[in-house]
Protein backbone atom coordinates (compact mmCIF):
# COMPACT_ATOMS: atom_id res chain seq x y z
CA UNK A 1 0.00 0.00 0.00
CA UNK A 2 2.69 2.19 0.59
CA UNK A 3 4.76 1.34 -2.75
CA UNK A 4 1.02 2.13 -4.39
CA UNK A 5 0.70 5.41 -2.38
CA UNK A 6 3.92 6.79 -3.72
CA UNK A 7 3.44 5.75 -7.15
CA UNK A 8 0.18 7.75 -7.20
CA UNK A 9 1.59 10.73 -5.89
CA UNK A 10 4.65 10.86 -7.96
CA UNK A 11 2.28 10.31 -11.04
CA UNK A 12 -0.08 13.53 -9.47
CA UNK A 13 3.54 15.20 -9.06
CA UNK A 14 4.41 14.63 -12.61
CA UNK A 15 1.14 15.58 -13.91
CA UNK A 16 1.48 19.05 -12.32
CA UNK A 17 5.06 19.62 -13.28
CA UNK A 18 3.74 18.99 -17.27
CA UNK A 19 0.80 21.40 -16.49
CA UNK A 20 3.01 24.47 -15.08
CA UNK A 21 2.83 26.74 -17.48
CA UNK A 22 -0.77 26.25 -18.50
CA UNK A 23 -1.02 26.94 -14.48
CA UNK A 24 1.00 29.62 -14.56
CA UNK A 25 -0.83 30.98 -18.04
CA UNK A 26 -4.17 30.38 -16.74
CA UNK A 27 -3.29 32.13 -12.99
CA UNK A 28 -2.16 35.24 -14.56
CA UNK A 29 -5.13 35.68 -16.94
CA UNK A 30 -7.48 34.87 -14.44
CA UNK A 31 -5.34 37.55 -11.96
CA UNK A 32 -4.53 40.51 -14.45
CA UNK A 33 -7.68 39.79 -17.50
CA UNK A 34 -10.35 42.60 -16.45
CA UNK A 35 -12.65 39.86 -18.38
CA UNK A 36 -12.35 37.14 -15.32
CA UNK A 37 -13.10 39.97 -12.73
CA UNK A 38 -16.56 38.00 -11.89
CA UNK A 39 -15.00 34.91 -11.33
CA UNK A 40 -12.66 36.50 -8.79
CA UNK A 41 -15.20 38.21 -6.84
CA UNK A 42 -17.21 35.66 -6.50
CA UNK A 43 -14.27 33.19 -5.28
CA UNK A 44 -13.28 36.30 -2.79
CA UNK A 45 -17.06 37.25 -2.22
CA UNK A 46 -17.56 33.18 -0.49
CA UNK A 47 -14.29 33.88 1.24
CA UNK A 48 -15.33 36.81 2.65
CA UNK A 49 -18.54 35.23 4.51
CA UNK A 50 -15.82 32.82 6.14
CA UNK A 51 -13.55 35.59 6.86
CA UNK A 52 -16.84 37.97 8.83
CA UNK A 53 -17.93 34.95 10.33
CA UNK A 54 -14.49 34.11 11.88
CA UNK A 55 -14.01 38.02 12.96
CA UNK A 56 -17.66 37.83 14.24
CA UNK A 57 -17.05 35.16 16.11
CA UNK A 58 -13.19 35.54 17.26
CA UNK A 59 -12.73 38.99 17.66
CA UNK A 60 -13.84 41.29 20.89
CA UNK A 61 -16.54 43.78 19.65
CA UNK A 62 -15.58 47.44 20.74
CA UNK A 63 -17.88 49.32 21.47
CA UNK A 64 -17.81 52.86 20.06
CA UNK A 65 -20.89 54.42 18.70
CA UNK A 66 -23.35 51.94 18.40
CA UNK A 67 -24.87 52.48 22.18
CA UNK A 68 -25.26 56.51 21.21
CA UNK A 69 -26.87 55.29 17.53
CA UNK A 70 -29.56 53.09 19.80
CA UNK A 71 -30.17 56.41 22.02
CA UNK A 72 -30.33 58.91 19.62
CA UNK A 73 -32.99 56.78 17.75
CA UNK A 74 -34.35 55.54 20.63
CA UNK A 75 -35.28 59.00 21.17
CA UNK A 76 -37.17 59.29 17.86
CA UNK A 77 -38.93 56.34 18.50
CA UNK A 78 -40.57 57.59 21.77
CA UNK A 79 -41.82 60.77 19.58
CA UNK A 80 -39.56 63.22 20.20
CA UNK A 81 -38.90 64.77 16.55
CA UNK A 82 -36.55 67.79 17.70
CA UNK A 83 -33.14 67.27 16.70
CA UNK A 84 -32.11 69.23 19.30
CA UNK A 85 -33.21 66.71 22.27
CA UNK A 86 -31.67 63.97 20.32
CA UNK A 87 -28.50 62.78 21.99
CA UNK A 88 -26.64 59.69 23.16
CA UNK A 89 -23.57 58.51 25.07
CA UNK A 90 -21.30 60.57 22.67
CA UNK A 91 -23.27 63.80 21.85
CA UNK A 92 -26.44 64.98 20.34
CA UNK A 93 -27.42 63.70 16.82
CA UNK A 94 -25.44 64.75 13.34
CA UNK A 95 -26.51 62.68 11.12
CA UNK A 96 -29.67 63.35 8.56
CA UNK A 97 -33.34 61.75 8.52
CA UNK A 98 -32.03 58.63 6.70
CA UNK A 99 -29.62 57.41 8.93
CA UNK A 100 -32.69 58.14 11.66
CA UNK A 101 -35.29 55.52 9.78
CA UNK A 102 -31.99 53.32 8.94
CA UNK A 103 -30.90 52.82 12.68
CA UNK A 104 -34.47 52.35 13.75
CA UNK A 105 -35.12 49.32 12.15
CA UNK A 106 -32.04 47.98 13.11
CA UNK A 107 -33.14 48.95 16.71
CA UNK A 108 -36.32 47.17 16.45
CA UNK A 109 -34.65 43.81 15.20
CA UNK A 110 -31.59 43.60 17.89
CA UNK A 111 -33.87 44.86 20.72
CA UNK A 112 -33.30 47.98 21.41
CA UNK A 113 -29.54 47.59 20.21
CA UNK A 114 -28.95 45.05 22.73
CA UNK A 115 -28.59 41.87 20.74
CA UNK A 116 -25.11 42.82 19.77
CA UNK A 117 -23.86 39.95 18.18
CA UNK A 118 -27.05 39.85 15.59
CA UNK A 119 -26.15 43.54 14.61
CA UNK A 120 -22.90 42.12 13.62
CA UNK A 121 -24.04 39.19 11.29
CA UNK A 122 -26.47 41.90 10.11
CA UNK A 123 -23.67 44.19 9.28
CA UNK A 124 -21.38 41.38 7.43
CA UNK A 125 -24.77 40.89 5.60
CA UNK A 126 -24.25 44.54 4.30
CA UNK A 127 -20.83 43.83 3.70
CA UNK A 128 -21.27 41.02 1.42
CA UNK A 129 -23.94 43.19 -0.41
CA UNK A 130 -21.57 45.99 -0.62
CA UNK A 131 -18.21 43.78 -1.71
CA UNK A 132 -21.04 42.40 -4.63
CA UNK A 133 -21.58 46.11 -5.80
CA UNK A 134 -17.83 46.78 -5.88
CA UNK A 135 -17.33 43.38 -7.84
CA UNK A 136 -20.33 44.95 -9.99
CA UNK A 137 -18.80 47.94 -10.47
CA UNK A 138 -15.12 46.82 -11.16
CA UNK A 139 -16.57 44.25 -13.52
CA UNK A 140 -18.42 47.11 -15.71
CA UNK A 141 -15.83 49.92 -16.12
CA UNK A 142 -12.84 46.77 -16.25
CA UNK A 143 -11.11 49.88 -14.41
CA UNK A 144 -8.19 47.59 -12.86
CA UNK A 145 -6.85 43.80 -12.92
CA UNK A 146 -8.86 41.70 -11.02
CA UNK A 147 -5.88 41.27 -8.45
CA UNK A 148 -7.28 44.00 -6.43
CA UNK A 149 -9.98 42.21 -5.32
CA UNK A 150 -7.69 40.07 -3.21
CA UNK A 151 -6.59 43.13 -2.05
CA UNK A 152 -9.91 44.14 -0.34
CA UNK A 153 -10.32 40.91 0.99
CA UNK A 154 -7.17 40.10 2.35
CA UNK A 155 -5.47 43.35 3.15
CA UNK A 156 -6.90 45.18 4.91
CA UNK A 157 -8.44 44.72 8.91
CA UNK A 158 -9.80 48.21 9.20
CA UNK A 159 -12.44 47.79 6.08
CA UNK A 160 -13.57 44.51 7.80
CA UNK A 161 -13.40 45.80 11.59
CA UNK A 162 -15.84 49.04 10.35
CA UNK A 163 -18.18 46.96 9.56
CA UNK A 164 -17.68 43.91 11.68
CA UNK A 165 -16.68 45.13 14.60
CA UNK A 166 -17.49 48.84 15.50
CA UNK A 167 -20.99 48.79 13.84
CA UNK A 168 -20.76 52.58 12.31
CA UNK A 169 -23.26 54.28 9.69
CA UNK A 170 -20.15 54.65 7.19
CA UNK A 171 -20.23 51.74 5.43
CA UNK A 172 -24.19 51.98 5.40
CA UNK A 173 -24.15 55.24 3.52
CA UNK A 174 -21.28 53.97 1.44
CA UNK A 175 -23.34 51.07 0.49
CA UNK A 176 -26.09 53.00 -1.30
CA UNK A 177 -23.55 55.52 -2.84
CA UNK A 178 -22.14 52.28 -4.53
CA UNK A 179 -25.25 51.40 -5.53
CA UNK A 180 -26.10 54.81 -7.15
CA UNK A 181 -23.05 54.61 -8.76
CA UNK A 182 -23.75 50.98 -10.16
CA UNK A 183 -27.33 52.58 -11.44
CA UNK A 184 -25.36 55.94 -13.02
CA UNK A 185 -23.01 52.84 -14.83
CA UNK A 186 -26.34 51.80 -16.45
CA UNK A 187 -27.10 55.67 -17.08
CA UNK A 188 -30.69 54.75 -15.04
CA UNK A 189 -30.19 59.01 -13.90
CA UNK A 190 -33.25 59.40 -12.13
CA UNK A 191 -32.99 55.90 -9.95
CA UNK A 192 -29.75 56.79 -9.48
CA UNK A 193 -29.85 60.28 -7.99
CA UNK A 194 -32.68 58.88 -5.78
CA UNK A 195 -30.40 56.16 -4.25
CA UNK A 196 -27.67 58.86 -4.12
CA UNK A 197 -29.78 61.40 -2.27
CA UNK A 198 -31.20 58.36 -0.04
CA UNK A 199 -27.43 57.93 0.96
CA UNK A 200 -26.97 61.39 1.61
CA UNK A 201 -29.74 61.36 4.16
CA UNK A 202 -27.72 58.92 5.57
CA UNK A 203 -24.62 60.81 6.38
CA UNK A 204 -23.75 63.71 3.97
CA UNK A 205 -19.63 62.88 3.46
CA UNK A 206 -21.65 61.62 0.72
CA UNK A 207 -22.18 64.77 -0.86
CA UNK A 208 -18.16 64.82 -2.09
CA UNK A 209 -19.60 63.21 -5.01
CA UNK A 210 -21.59 65.62 -6.04
CA UNK A 211 -19.36 67.87 -8.50
CA UNK A 212 -18.50 65.36 -10.32
CA UNK A 213 -22.29 63.91 -10.50
CA UNK A 214 -23.21 67.79 -11.49
CA UNK A 215 -20.86 67.57 -14.37
CA UNK A 216 -21.76 64.01 -15.58
CA UNK A 217 -25.71 64.99 -15.58
CA UNK A 218 -25.23 68.24 -17.46
CA UNK A 219 -23.07 66.17 -20.37
CA UNK A 220 -25.29 63.06 -20.58
CA UNK A 221 -28.98 64.50 -19.61
CA UNK A 222 -28.96 68.24 -20.61
CA UNK A 223 -29.82 71.44 -18.69
CA UNK A 224 -33.45 70.27 -18.51
CA UNK A 225 -33.27 66.76 -17.11
CA UNK A 226 -30.19 67.73 -14.77
CA UNK A 227 -32.59 70.34 -13.11
CA UNK A 228 -35.17 67.08 -12.73
CA UNK A 229 -32.76 65.19 -11.14
CA UNK A 230 -31.61 67.48 -8.95
CA UNK A 231 -35.00 68.24 -7.61
CA UNK A 232 -35.63 64.85 -7.36
CA UNK A 233 -32.74 64.55 -4.71
CA UNK A 234 -33.93 68.18 -2.93
CA UNK A 235 -37.48 66.84 -2.42
CA UNK A 236 -36.59 63.11 -1.44
CA UNK A 237 -34.92 64.97 1.50
CA UNK A 238 -37.56 67.41 2.48
CA UNK A 239 -39.52 63.69 2.40
CA UNK A 240 -37.48 62.27 4.76
CA UNK A 241 -36.80 65.37 7.10
CA UNK A 242 -40.29 66.35 6.80
CA UNK A 243 -41.26 65.63 10.55
CA UNK A 244 -38.32 67.09 11.85
CA UNK A 245 -38.23 70.31 9.65
CA UNK A 246 -41.90 70.83 10.64
CA UNK A 247 -40.74 70.25 14.51
CA UNK A 248 -37.29 72.55 14.77
CA UNK A 249 -36.01 73.12 11.53
CA UNK A 250 -33.19 75.13 12.41
CA UNK A 251 -32.05 72.20 14.86
CA UNK A 252 -32.28 69.90 11.98
CA UNK A 253 -30.50 71.89 9.20
CA UNK A 254 -27.76 72.82 11.81
CA UNK A 255 -27.10 69.13 13.15
CA UNK A 256 -27.63 67.18 10.36
CA UNK A 257 -25.39 69.10 7.65
CA UNK A 258 -23.15 70.88 10.20
CA UNK A 259 -20.25 71.61 7.51
CA UNK A 260 -18.32 74.03 10.60
CA UNK A 261 -18.42 71.33 13.14
CA UNK A 262 -15.15 71.08 14.47
CA UNK A 263 -13.30 67.81 14.83
CA UNK A 264 -11.07 66.52 18.18
CA UNK A 265 -7.50 66.81 17.16
CA UNK A 266 -6.86 63.39 19.13
CA UNK A 267 -8.89 61.41 16.34
CA UNK A 268 -7.30 62.69 13.54
CA UNK A 269 -5.25 60.07 11.18
CA UNK A 270 -4.25 62.49 8.45
CA UNK A 271 -3.10 65.65 10.14
CA UNK A 272 -1.41 64.69 13.11
CA UNK A 273 1.88 65.98 11.88
CA UNK A 274 0.59 69.86 12.68
CA UNK A 275 0.62 71.42 15.66
CA UNK A 276 -2.90 71.37 17.12
CA UNK A 277 -4.20 75.15 17.14
CA UNK A 278 -2.96 75.16 13.47
CA UNK A 279 -5.50 71.82 13.01
CA UNK A 280 -8.02 73.75 14.62
CA UNK A 281 -8.06 76.90 13.05
CA UNK A 282 -10.78 78.18 10.72
CA UNK A 283 -8.40 79.82 8.34
CA UNK A 284 -7.08 76.53 8.29
CA UNK A 285 -10.26 75.20 7.60
CA UNK A 286 -10.88 77.61 4.80
CA UNK A 287 -7.48 77.50 2.84
CA UNK A 288 -8.48 73.45 2.63
CA UNK A 289 -11.90 74.71 1.06
CA UNK A 290 -10.37 76.96 -1.53
CA UNK A 291 -7.68 74.01 -2.40
CA UNK A 292 -10.18 71.50 -2.93
CA UNK A 293 -12.63 73.77 -4.86
CA UNK A 294 -9.30 74.82 -6.89
CA UNK A 295 -8.63 71.19 -7.53
CA UNK A 296 -11.94 70.05 -8.80
CA UNK A 297 -11.62 73.02 -11.07
CA UNK A 298 -8.54 72.10 -12.57
CA UNK A 299 -9.88 68.63 -12.51
CA UNK A 300 -12.56 69.42 -14.81
CA UNK A 301 -10.75 71.61 -17.25
CA UNK A 302 -7.51 69.35 -17.42
CA UNK A 303 -9.17 65.95 -17.64
CA UNK A 304 -13.58 65.64 -17.30
CA UNK A 305 -14.16 68.47 -20.09
CA UNK A 306 -11.84 66.55 -22.75
CA UNK A 307 -13.22 63.13 -22.03
CA UNK A 308 -15.32 61.90 -25.19
CA UNK A 309 -19.26 62.27 -25.24
CA UNK A 310 -21.09 60.20 -24.50
CA UNK A 311 -18.99 59.08 -21.42
CA UNK A 312 -17.97 56.06 -21.03
CA UNK A 313 -18.67 53.83 -17.85
CA UNK A 314 -14.87 53.65 -16.96
CA UNK A 315 -15.00 57.75 -17.10
CA UNK A 316 -18.28 58.25 -15.51
CA UNK A 317 -16.63 55.83 -12.84
CA UNK A 318 -13.17 57.85 -12.22
CA UNK A 319 -15.10 61.39 -12.71
CA UNK A 320 -17.19 60.17 -9.32
CA UNK A 321 -14.01 58.81 -7.22
CA UNK A 322 -12.14 61.88 -8.41
CA UNK A 323 -14.01 63.77 -7.39
CA UNK A 324 -14.26 61.96 -3.92
CA UNK A 325 -11.05 61.57 -3.60
CA UNK A 326 -10.28 65.09 -3.94
CA UNK A 327 -12.49 65.91 -1.22
CA UNK A 328 -11.07 62.96 1.38
CA UNK A 329 -7.45 64.51 0.24
CA UNK A 330 -8.55 68.15 1.22
CA UNK A 331 -10.61 66.98 4.46
CA UNK A 332 -10.17 69.24 7.59
CA UNK A 333 -9.63 65.65 9.52
CA UNK A 334 -9.98 61.90 8.54
CA UNK A 335 -11.57 59.64 11.17
CA UNK A 336 -10.81 55.81 11.07
CA UNK A 337 -14.21 55.19 10.13
CA UNK A 338 -13.99 57.38 6.99
CA UNK A 339 -11.72 55.18 5.57
CA UNK A 340 -14.52 52.94 3.75
CA UNK A 341 -15.25 56.40 1.62
CA UNK A 342 -12.88 55.99 -0.57
CA UNK A 343 -10.88 52.20 0.28
CA UNK A 344 -12.46 50.70 -2.68
CA UNK A 345 -11.85 53.27 -5.00
CA UNK A 346 -8.27 53.51 -4.76
CA UNK A 347 -7.39 50.91 -7.41
CA UNK A 348 -9.34 52.55 -10.31
CA UNK A 349 -8.04 55.64 -9.29
CA UNK A 350 -4.51 54.70 -9.14
CA UNK A 351 -5.16 52.10 -12.32
CA UNK A 352 -6.18 55.09 -14.17
CA UNK A 353 -3.05 57.43 -13.83
CA UNK A 354 0.37 57.11 -15.66
CA UNK A 355 1.88 55.12 -12.23
CA UNK A 356 3.42 52.24 -13.13
CA UNK A 357 2.07 49.33 -11.07
CA UNK A 358 5.11 48.61 -8.25
CA UNK A 359 4.22 52.52 -7.60
CA UNK A 360 0.55 51.98 -7.28
CA UNK A 361 1.02 48.85 -4.97
CA UNK A 362 3.45 51.04 -2.76
CA UNK A 363 0.97 53.77 -2.38
CA UNK A 364 -1.95 51.13 -1.43
CA UNK A 365 -0.04 49.48 0.55
CA UNK A 366 1.50 52.67 2.63
CA UNK A 367 -2.70 54.19 2.91
CA UNK A 368 -3.54 50.52 4.24
CA UNK A 369 -0.66 50.88 6.90
CA UNK A 370 -1.17 54.42 7.73
CA UNK A 371 -4.80 53.90 8.18
CA UNK A 372 -4.34 50.82 10.37
CA UNK A 373 -1.86 52.75 12.58
CA UNK A 374 -3.18 53.47 16.03
CA UNK A 375 -3.03 55.84 17.64
CA UNK A 376 -2.23 57.57 14.46
CA UNK A 377 1.90 59.09 14.36
CA UNK A 378 3.47 62.39 13.20
CA UNK A 379 4.69 59.95 10.32
CA UNK A 380 1.47 57.89 9.29
CA UNK A 381 -0.79 60.85 9.19
CA UNK A 382 2.34 62.63 6.97
CA UNK A 383 2.94 59.17 4.87
CA UNK A 384 -0.64 59.11 4.65
CA UNK A 385 -1.08 62.90 3.43
CA UNK A 386 2.08 62.36 1.12
CA UNK A 387 -0.20 59.40 -0.73
CA UNK A 388 -3.59 62.04 -1.29
CA UNK A 389 -1.20 64.28 -2.80
CA UNK A 390 0.62 61.83 -5.07
CA UNK A 391 -2.51 60.49 -6.23
CA UNK A 392 -4.20 63.94 -6.51
CA UNK A 393 -1.40 64.91 -9.02
CA UNK A 394 -1.65 61.51 -11.02
CA UNK A 395 -4.81 62.20 -11.51
CA UNK A 396 -4.81 65.69 -12.86
CA UNK A 397 -2.09 64.38 -15.07
CA UNK A 398 -4.03 61.17 -16.09
CA UNK A 399 -5.79 59.60 -19.36
CA UNK A 400 -8.42 57.75 -18.81
CA UNK A 401 -8.55 56.17 -21.94
CA UNK A 402 -5.53 53.97 -20.46
CA UNK A 403 -5.88 50.86 -21.09
CA UNK A 404 -6.10 49.16 -17.80
CA UNK A 405 -2.39 48.37 -16.86
CA UNK A 406 -1.37 45.24 -15.33
CA UNK A 407 1.42 44.04 -13.15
Amino acid sequence: RSLLYTIKFEIFFDMIVENMAWIISFTKRLLLDPNHMMKVGLLCLIAEMFINGLIIEKVRYTEIDWKAYMDEVGGFLNGTFDYSQLKGDTGPLVYPAGFVYLFSALHFITDQGSNIKLAQYLFALLYTVFYLLIVLIYRKTEASPPFVLLFFTFASYRIHSIFALRLFNDPVAILFLYLSVYLFLEKRWLRGCAVFSFAVSIKMNVLLYSPGLLFILLVETGLLKTFMCLSLCAGIQLVLGAPFLLTNPYAYMKMSFDIGRQFFFKWTVNYRFLPENIFLSRYFHASLLVIQIGLILTLYFTNWSKEKKPLSSKSILLILFSSNFIGIACARSLHYQFYVWYYHTLPALLFSTKLPPPVIMLILGCIELCWNTYPSTVLSSAILQVCHVVGVISLLVADNDEKCKTV
